[in-house]
C-alpha cells in the first residue's frame, strides 16, 4: 500500500503544532498507515507486539507528527520488580497493571523541541481509560526501555518518567532467554500512587537507584582535592601538570565521570568511581584500592573502596555500554578492525579468582597467573578497549573448589569455557552493538590457530589471524581420495580419505618463508615514535592443513619479516581481489590492542590491583578502559584547542593523535 504524506520540514515553538490530537490505530483505516511509519521510522520497525495492544496516532491537524504503542508489559524485569517490591506470586497476579510504552518515533521531518514529552503527556491521560473500556484492565503503573546508545531519554524525563535501573541484556526465545548484550535503561510511570497498597507489598528499603544526599559534600570536596592531585606527567606529555593545565585535567575528569552517573545507585558511589579512576591516572606508586583510598579519600574510606569494587550494587553492564557508545563517537569508523587478545597478570598465592600455573604472556613462561580475554577496537581514528573476561581455568569448576568459587563470588551458572569460546562470545556482544562498524576481525595466534573460532566468526567480517610458525599449509590444493588397498593377510580394514602419495605434502608456514622463490616487498606499515616502520611482507593464497586434509577454501598466508630478521605469520580470509595495501594496514591495526595492554601495564595500575573475586577484577579492568577512554577524550580535546607552545618556542605536535591512546 502507497501512502501520500507531507514530510516537509517543521520547526519552531511547539504552539505552531497546535492542537495535537490522538487517535487510535487498531485494527481500523489508520493501522496501515501506523505499520508503515513505524516500520520506516523506527529503529526497531514494527513487530507483532505482545499481548493485549494499542496502537496511536498523533496528528497535528491532518498531518502524522508521531506514532506510539503500548502493550502487555515484560513477564520478569529485576530493576522494575525491585522497585515495585513484590513477591512472585503477587506479580504473576498484578503484571497487567502495568502496561509497556514498545514504540514511540516523533517523525524525522518534525524539529519542535518539547514536542515527544508533550504527546506522552496527552497519551498517558487518556490510556488508562482507552485501556479500560478495550481490555476491562485498571492500569497503576507504565514501563518503557530505552537504548542509551541511541537516546538519552530526555522526553520521558521531561514527562515525569523515572530512571530505576536497567535491563540485563537478555531477550525471550522460545521457552527460554537468549543473551542478546543490548543492555536498555528501564524508565516507569506512576499512575496511581497507592498501586503498592493495590498488591500488599512494599517498595525494598535499599532501593538500587536511591539517591541520598549524605555523601554530596565529600564528592565537592574530592573535586577540590583532584586540583592538586599528583598526576602522572607522562599519561600527559602535551600538557604543563605543574601550571595552569591541572585545573583543566582536574574539570575534565570530573565532566568524563559525570556521564556514567546513571549507573551508579547512590551518590558515594559517584565519589568512590572518581576516586578509583582518578588514582589510575595519578602518579601513586601503587595503585590498588587502599592506595587510592589514601591518596584521594581518607583512611576510613579503604574497606569503602575495596567494597565499592566487589559488592556494591552498581550497574556495571550499563557503564561498559556507556563507555562503549561514548567511545565510538570519537573512534568508530566503517573500515575498523574488532581485535581480540589475552593478557595474563602474574600472582603470588592460591586464594585469587582464576588464578591457577599456566602461561604467562608477561613473563613468557607458565608461571602462577591469571588470565583475561579482551576485546579491543582500532581504526584511523583511534583504539581502545571495550570488554573483558577473566578465563577461569578447568580445575576451578571441580567439587573441591567450590568454596573458592563462592568466596570468590564466581557467578553459579558460569561453566568451563576456553580463550576461543569465551572471545566468540564477548566479539558477538560488541557486533550486536551496532556500534562499531568494522571490516576486519583481529586475534594472535591463541585464536587463530583455532578453527571453530575462525570458523564461527561473523560471516560479514574478514578475520586478520595469527598463527603459530609451525603451521602446515599446501600452496596448491592436492587431489585426495583412498590410497590403494594392499592385502597383508589380516583382511579388510577401514580406509581412511588421505592426500594422495603423488601429491606434494603440506609445508609449515616457517618452511615456506625460506624458499627463494617468495617475493618480499619492502613496505612502511606505520609511522612510529623515532620514524617509520618498516618490513618485509609476502602474501601467498595457501589451503591449510586441517589433520592432514586441506581445507576447502584458501587463504591469505601474510607473512611479516621486521629488521631484525623476526617473521610474523597471518591468515586472512580476505577474498582473493583484496588489494596488498589494504592486508597490510589490517596488519597494523592489530597493534593497538597490544600497545592498551602495555599502557594500561605500565602506566595505568592495569596489573597492580589486589582484588581477589571475579566482581572486582571485572570493575578493575572497566576503570582502566575508562582511564584510556579518558585520555583519548582530552587528547582531542586539547588538540582542537591547542596553541603553541610559548615556554619552549615550538610548535606543540600533534601528529601521533590520530592514534591516541584509549
Amino acid at each position: 500500500m502507497t501512502f501520500k504524506i507531507n514530510t516537509k520540514p517543521i520547526d519552531g515553538h511547539l504552539r505552531i503544532l497546535w492542537p495535537i490530537t490522538l487517535q487510535i490505530a487498531n485494527q481500523n483505516d489508520l493501522e496501515p498507515l501506523w505499520k508503515h511509519l513505524v516500520s520506516t521510522y523506527h529503529y526497531l520497525g514494527h513487530r507483532k507486539l505482545l499481548g493485549h495492544r494499542l496502537k496511536y496516532l498523533a496528528f497535528s491537524r491532518d498531518r502524522p507528527v508521531a506514532a506510539l504503542s503500548w502493550n502487555s508489559a515484560a513477564l520478569k524485569l529485576r530493576a522494575r520488580d525491585d522497585f515495585i517490591g513484590w513477591s512472585n506470586e503477587q506479580r504473576k497476579i498484578h503484571l497487567k497493571g502495568i502496561v509497556n510504552n514498545s514504540r514511540f518515533v516523533i517523525f524525522p521531518w518534525i524539529q519542535v523541541p518539547h514536542l515527544a514529552s508533550h504527546v506522552l503527556a496527552l497519551n498517558i491521560r487518556r490510556l488508562r481509560r482507552d485501556w479500560q473500556e478495550r481490555f476491562n484492565q485498571t492500569i497503576w503503573l507504565l514501563e518503557t526501555f530505552v537504548d542509551p546508545a541511541r537516546f538519552k531519554g530526555t522526553s520521558y524525563k521531561a514527562a515525569n518518567w523515572k530512571l530505576i535501573g536497567h535491563t540485563l541484556g537478555y531477550g525471550k526465545q522460545g521457552n527460554g532467554y537468549v543473551h542478546h548484550g543490548s543492555i536498555k535503561e528501564i524508565y516507569i510511570y506512576v499512575i496511581d500512587p497507592q498501586f503498592r497498597k493495590i498488591i500488599g507489598c512494599e517498595q525494598k528499603p535499599a532501593s538500587f537507584f536511591h539517591r541520598p544526599s549524605l555523601f554530596a559534600k565529600k564528592v565537592e570536596d574530592l573535586k577540590m582535592i583532584l586540583r592538586d592531585a599528583n598526576w602522572n606527567p607522562d599519561l600527559f606529555p602535551e600538557m604543563n601538570i605543574a601550571g595552569h593545565d591541572i585545573e583543566m585535567i582536574a574539570n575534565e575528569l570530573v565532566n568524563f565521570h559525570s556521564q556514567f552517573l546513571s549507573c551508579f545507585g547512590r551518590i558515594e558511589h559517584q565519589r568512590l568511581g572518581l576516586a578509583y579512576i582518578s588514582g589510575l591516572l595519578s602518579n601513586i606508586k601503587t595503585k590498588t584500592a587502599e592506595a587510592i583510598a589514601l591518596e584521594f579519600l581518607d583512611k576510613e574510606s579503604v574497606r569503602s573502596l575495596q567494597r565499592f569494587m566487589k559488592t556494591f550494587l552498581w550497574d556495571q553492564q550499563a557503564l561498559e555500554l556507556k563507555h562503549q557508545s561514548l567511545l565510538a563517537e570519537s573512534i568508530a569508523c566503517p573500515d575498523g578492525m574488532i581485535n581480540t587478545d589475552s593478557s595474563e597478570f602474574a600472582k603470588k598465592g592460591t586464594e585469587s579468582v582464576g588464578v591457577a600455573r599456566q602461561y604467562c604472556g608477561a613473563l613468557g613462561k607458565v608461571e602462577n597467573c591469571q588470565s583475561g580475554v579482551f576485546v579491543g577496537y582500532s581504526g584511523k581514528k583511534g583504539y581502545g578497549l571495550l570488554s573483558s573476561r577473566l578465563y577461569m581455568p578447568e580445575s576451578w569448576f571441580s567439587e573441591e573448589q567450590a568454596k573458592r568459587r563462592m568466596n570468590n563470588l564466581v557467578p553459579e551458572d558460569l561453566i568451563f569455557k576456553t580463550k576461543p569460546e569465551i572471545a566468540l562470545e564477548l566479539i558477538r556482544k560488541i557486533v550486536n552493538t551496532n556500534l562499531f562498524p568494522a571490516r576486519w576481525i583481529g586475534c594472535d595466534s591463541t585464536f587463530g590457530s583455532n578453527w571453530d573460532f575462525l570458523e564461527s566468526l561473523p560471516e560479514n567480517l574478514y578475520y586478520f589471524a595469527g598463527i603459530h610458525s609451525d603451521t602446515r599449509v599446501f600452496l596448491n590444493k592436492p587431489r585426495i581420495g583412498v590410497p590403494p588397498y594392499k592385502d597383508k593377510g589380516r583382511g579388510p580394514r577401514p580406509r581412511k580419505i588421505k592426500v594422495l602419495p603423488d601429491q606434494a605434502p603440506p609445508q609449515t608456514v616457517s618452511e615456506i618463508s625460506k624458499n627463494p622463490a617468495i617475493s618480499w616487498k619492502p613496505v612502511i606499515l606505520d609511522e612510529g615514535a623515532k620514524g617509520p616502520i618498516l618490513a618485509e611482507v609476502a602474501c601467498l593464497r595457501v589451503y591449510p592443513s586441517d589433520k592432514g586434509l586441506p581445507k576447502e577454501y584458501p587463504l591469505w598466508l601474510f607473512m611479516r619479516r621486521s629488521e631484525n630478521g623476526q617473521i610474523k605469520f597471518a591468515f586472512s580470509n580476505a577474498p582473493e581481489d583484496m588489494p596488498f595495501p589494504e592486508l597490510c594496514r589490517a596488519s597494523t591495526l592489530r597493534w593497538p590492542i597490544e600497545q592498551c595492554f602495555k599502557e594500561g601495564k605500565d602506566q595505568l595500575g592495569m596489573d597492580h590491583y589486589e582484588h581477589r573475586s571475579w566482581p572486582a577484577w571485572h570493575r578493575h579492568m572497566l576503570y582502566v578502559f575508562l582511564a584510556h577512554h579518558f585520555l583519548l577524550r582530552l587528547r582531542i580535546h586539547y588538540k582542537k584547542n591547542s596553541n603553541p607552545d610559548i615556554s619552549s618556542g615550538t610548535q606543540v605536535n600533534h601528529s601521533r593523535l590520530a592514534f591516541a591512546i584509549t
